[in-house]
């Protein structure tokens, strides 16, 4: 068993956390994208939704490069991470990103935040994914004596985003879902995160 065997019951189950569905007040402030990443997901839009790989490629890349350049390069992008915390319970496998609070280096250190890109270009199939992948982000940070209380995690289509955070073994999903169409607000929630690691 992995990461991709988990959906919402599993999690529930398996891993004792609660799911909860509501609104998460991000209370961000829209960022206005950058003309290289409005020019990048242009060309990339032509292209992007033919393969899960092309739209990790043009559309989820340039996001989360334009998110670190957010965080003034203090956000590393692992791609393709593999995360092994706990084989007994499945919590092994690769994550398709993890965003980390480090400086560049090959090796994974603190993890904040887990992107997950929906399969088969549906959300709902990745949730389940995405909360086992942040479950076991916090145990990694644990071990690793990182005293992050929460991590934070997202499941995207390419056009559509949809934000999570996990605490104290309850993974909420947030209810409202941000769309490429509105770039800005995803950058904003983005930028929201880092600098709750920031504090």
């Amino acid at each position: 068993m992995s990461y991709t065997d988990f959906d919402i019951q599993k999690v529930e189950k398996e891993l004792l956390i609660e799911v909860v569905i509501k609104k998460i007040e991000w209370q961000f402030e829209p960022i206005a994208p950058s003309e290289w990443l409005l020019k990048s997901l242009e060309k990339g839009e032509k292209n992007a939704f033919v393969s899960e790989k092309a739209r990790s490629e043009f559309i989820v890349t340039p996001i989360l490069l334009a998110a670190q350049e957010i965080s003034k390069d203090k956000i590393q992008i692992f791609s393709g991470q593999t995360l092994n915390v706990d084989a007994s319970i499945g919590l092994t496998g690769e994550c398709d990103f993890i965003l980390s609070k480090t400086k560049p280096t090959p090796v994974l250190k603190s993890p904040i935040v887990v992107l997950v890109e929906a399969k088969k270009n549906d959300i709902e199939l990745g949730l389940g994914q995405c909360i086992a992948q942040m479950f076991a982000s916090a145990i990694f940070n644990k071990r690793s004596e990182n005293n992050f209380q929460m991590i934070f995690g997202c499941v995207t289509t390419g056009e559509n985003w949809q934000f999570l955070k996990l605490e104290n073994n309850i993974a909420t999903v947030d209810s409202e879902r941000f769309y490429i169409s509105e770039i800005e607000n995803i950058l904003g929630v983005f930028k929201t995160i880092f600098d709750f690691y920031e504090d």
